[in-house]
């Protein structure tokens, strides 16, 4: 079955060449791995106590982030290797000083696992909530290095769980320890012979609880509001969301205004959103300077990265993605302790259930649902602290995740 597995691996590599012809990201995707391996032998000269993380992309690497950091503090002379399949989290986040190597992780193909193995003197691997390369874990486990996934969760639909599945749930019991996120997980690896796990909860509580405790101010933010102003931040949105976003800020009060982060920030996108919003006067991010701020009525986040800060300032926040592609993530916003709001997909998102069935975040189908609740927290401000406090104390429930899995991650 590995012969097989890796068979697809190949498969898939040829494919991706095929697309980097064509596609930015295949592109980036094929050149970052030319001469990782190179890299990697001139960067782990003379290193010790190397700790591996690997993180899908962006998101997968700030839920461990904090887990990163507690690891540096009480082991202050370990080498932090993170490694990235995706080029929208590396291209980010390459620089990050949380780590001391920063690389692309070379195709999962036998060879390139054993090469990698044979190159870093890894002491221990974590495995940010998924991605199961399978001659990977099989290197780890030949050469007894431990590894772990965090902030893991599990579904029944999973190939995991079902007959043919049963070779790669096999390759799950390689695996030193599975921090998961609920029971749900937890009952699912039981049933399929694994008890090396533990409800941890997710890590990405610590990372937003840290970011919400900095210091900091936006000028061009407070610039943007006015004294009576009621910002909804719209994050990591696509069309639907766009549209549905568009319309309410058709029907709310001209004390209403919408920053608005898209998922896809270039230059054709910017430009639909710049039409569709044509009625209202709208700035860039990138435009601000030299602008008066407090006369637009929609600011367009046209970059990266700032988005998390941005969510202090909310009234109401709304999360893209849950109309199409998929939820993002909603802890930043909720962190802040403010009304949530997304569309209909997001049951695989184990935070925005728990929130939708505490009142504290809102699936809604239509911009008329969200309207409604807007004019409820307009004429009901206990209604609307209500829900506030809801989010908030959801957070400070969820908090110490990264300490809990340290307790085993350090001996």
């Amino acid at each position: 079955m590995r012969f097989l597995y890796s068979i697809g691996i190949y498969f898939y590599n040829a494919a991706i060449h095929i697309a980097a012809l064509f596609n930015f990201k295949a592109r980036q995707w094929v050149q970052g791995r030319r001469g990782v391996f190179d890299f990697l032998a001139e960067q782990c000269v003379g290193k010790k106590h190397i700790i591996w993380f690997h993180s899908a992309s962006l998101g997968e690497f700030e839920q461990g982030k904090p887990l990163m950091q507690l690891y540096r503090q009480q082991h202050p002379d370990c080498t932090i290797l993170v490694t990235f399949f995706s080029p929208s989290g590396y291209e980010i986040k390459k620089n990050d000083k949380v780590a001391d190597i920063i690389c692309y992780l070379p195709l999962d193909t036998p060879r390139n696992a054993r090469r990698f193995m044979d190159i870093v003197p890894v002491e221990k691997a974590v495995f940010v909530k998924y991605e199961y390369w399978y001659n990977y874990m099989h290197q780890l486990s030949l050469r007894h290095v431990p590894f772990y996934y965090i902030s893991a969760i599990f579904r029944p639909t999973q190939y995991f769980f079902k007959p043919y599945g049963r070779w790669f749930a096999n390759q799950l019991k390689k695996c030193t320890y599975f921090f998961v996120q609920n029971e749900v997980s937890k009952n699912l690896l039981r049933s399929i012979g694994i008890d090396q796990v533990e409800i941890t909860g997710d890590t990405r509580f610590d990372r937003v609880y840290d970011i919400s405790r900095q210091q900091y101010e936006l000028d061009f933010v407070q610039d943007f509001c006015q004294e009576d102003t009621k910002l909804i931040v719209a994050g990591s949105t696509w069309g639907p969301d766009e549209n549905l976003l568009k319309h309410l800020l058709e029907k709310l009060p001209a004390n209403y205004k919408l920053v608005l982060a898209p998922h896809v920030t270039d230059a054709k996108h910017i430009g639909q959103i710049k039409e569709l919003f044509q009625e209202f006067p709208t700035v860039c991010y990138t435009e601000k300077d030299d602008k008066d701020l407090s006369t637009y009525r929609v600011l367009v986040i046209d970059t990266i990265g700032i988005l998390s800060k941005i969510y202090k300032y909310s009234y109401i926040s709304y999360i893209g993605g849950a109309f199409e592609t998929g939820l993002h993530n909603i802890l930043e916003a909720a962190v802040f302790g403010v009304p949530l709001f997304f569309g209909p997909k997001y049951q695989k998102f184990n935070e925005a259930v728990q929130l939708v069935s505490l009142q504290g975040a809102f699936s809604i189908t239509s911009y008329e649902e969200m309207l409604q609740k807007c004019q409820l927290y307009a004429s009901s401000p206990e209604a609307y602290n209500k829900v506030c406090y809801i989010c908030k104390e959801f957070v400070q429930s969820n908090l110490g995740s990264c300490e809990k899995i340290m307790m085993k991650l350090a001996n």
